[in-house]
C-alpha cells in the first residue's frame, strides 16, 4: 500500500519536471529555449498561444480526440504508463497508481481547457501558469505539490489560491492544522510564495499579462 503515496508523489514530480523541461525548454543565454523533447516543446508552446487567445480554452487540442498533438500527449502518457508496468511484479499498488495518474493527468488537463470555469476552480495554479505574466512557472497540472516544494508557485490573486498546499479540499480543522504546521517546518516556502506573488502583482501593473508568448527554439 506504500506504493500508492509514493506514486502520487512521483507522477507529480514528473509532471513538474517534464512541463519544464521538455515542454517549454530552458531559455538560452544566446536566445531562444533548449528541450530534452523538440517537438513536445514546439507544440507546447502553440497550446499556449491559443489558450493566451482564448482566454484559456483550447477547443482545437481538446475537442477533437484526432488532433495531431492530442494523439501524441496520448501517446506520452501510454509510454509513461508501460514504463512502470515493469515494476508492476515487484510494486503493483505503485504502478496501478500511476495509471491512475495518468488516466487523471489527461482527464483534469483536457477538461480544464474546455471548460474555463471548471479548471479555474479545480486547478488554480494552472490556470495562473497560462495567464500570469511569467509563464515559466507554476509547474504543476494535477496539484500544485512540487511547485511548493521547488518554490515555482505564482499566484496571481488570492480568488485563484489553494487553501491548503496540497491542493485539495479538506475539513476546516485538518486545513487549518495542515496550514499551520506547513508555516511552522517549511516558512521559507511560504516566504517564496508571497515574494512570487508580489512580483506578479508589479507585472500586472505594468499591463505584462496580455503579453503573448514567443516560442523560438535554439538552433542546433
Amino acid at each position: 500500500m506504500i506504493g500508492i503515496p509514493i506514486a502520487l508523489l512521483a507522477a507529480n514530480g514528473v509532471e513538474w519536471y517534464l512541463h519544464k523541461y521538455a515542454l517549454h525548454g530552458v531559455p538560452q543565454e544566446g536566445g531562444g529555449r533548449k528541450s530534452i523533447s523538440p517537438p513536445f516543446m514546439k507544440r507546447h508552446w502553440a497550446h499556449h498561444k491559443q489558450v493566451r487567445l482564448s482566454k484559456y480554452r483550447d477547443d482545437a487540442l481538446y475537442g477533437d480526440t484526432r488532433n495531431e498533438d492530442a494523439v501524441a500527449e496520448k501517446k506520452a502518457l501510454f509510454q509513461l504508463c508501460a514504463l512502470t508496468t515493469l515494476a508492476l511484479p515487484v510494486a503493483p499498488f505503485f504502478t496501478l497508481t500511476t495509471y491512475y495518474c495518468a488516466w487523471n493527468y489527461w482527464h483534469v488537463h483536457s477538461q480544464s481547457h474546455l471548460d474555463p470555469e471548471w479548471g479555474k476552480k479545480k486547478i488554480p495554479w494552472h490556470f495562473d501558469h497560462h495567464m500570469n505574466t511569467n509563464q515559466d512557472a507554476n509547474w504543476c497540472v494535477t496539484k500544485p505539490w512540487f511547485d511548493y516544494i521547488m518554490g515555482t508557485r505564482v499566484i496571481s490573486s488570492p480568488d485563484l489560491q489553494e487553501s491548503n498546499p496540497l491542493g485539495i479540499k479538506l475539513p476546516t480543522v485538518i486545513e487549518n492544522k495542515l496550514n499551520a504546521l506547513a508555516r511552522r517546518y517549511v516558512p521559507r516556502a511560504f516566504e517564496k510564495l508571497e515574494a512570487n506573488a508580489r512580483e506578479e502583482q508589479q507585472k500586472r501593473q505594468q499591463g505584462l499579462e496580455n503579453k503573448m508568448p514567443d516560442f523560438v527554439a535554439s538552433p542546433a
